[in-house]
């Protein structure tokens, strides 16, 4: 469209993330991505800090292309079998880390909460011992 001359391009918009990105850039995309979840957040009279939103349009772009959050983007790329297999496909992500023999070191927060450990952040991160004085 922005090609054809008599066409505005300062008033026209799209909402194709992609379109976005290839024509002006990661910068402009992650900026589409934050505008398009405000509006989509605002016309369902939802309130949600707009540094969530930088947040997510941050994780989608940060690799210097534009990635979905689900299985096939963002999650889906994690290093962790289990951390993957918390966010869905459970059985499939955990028959083919069995099939290959893959192996999870349990270094993120999911995984360990996913088997019980506790984890290194907040009241874990540290380890003191009270020693009385008899």
């Amino acid at each position: 469209m922005s090609e054809i001359e008599t066409i505005d391009r300062s008033r026209t918009y799209t909402n194709n993330i992609i379109e976005i990105y290839e024509y002006l850039g990661i910068e402009a995309a992650r900026q589409a991505i934050v505008n398009e979840l405000q509006l989509t957040l605002d016309g369902a009279r939802l309130e949600v800090d707009v540094r969530h939103l930088l947040l997510v349009a941050d994780v989608m772009t940060s690799e210097g292309e534009v990635r979905a959050i689900g299985r096939h983007g963002v999650s889906g790329t994690k290093h962790s079998i289990l951390a993957r297999a918390a966010f869905e496909v459970t059985v499939n992500h955990l028959l083919k880390a069995g099939i290959i023999g893959e192996r999870d070191q349990l270094t993120g927060v999911a995984e360990n909460i996913i088997v019980g450990q506790p984890i290194s952040l907040g009241t874990g991160s540290v380890e003191l011992y009270y020693i009385p004085e008899e």
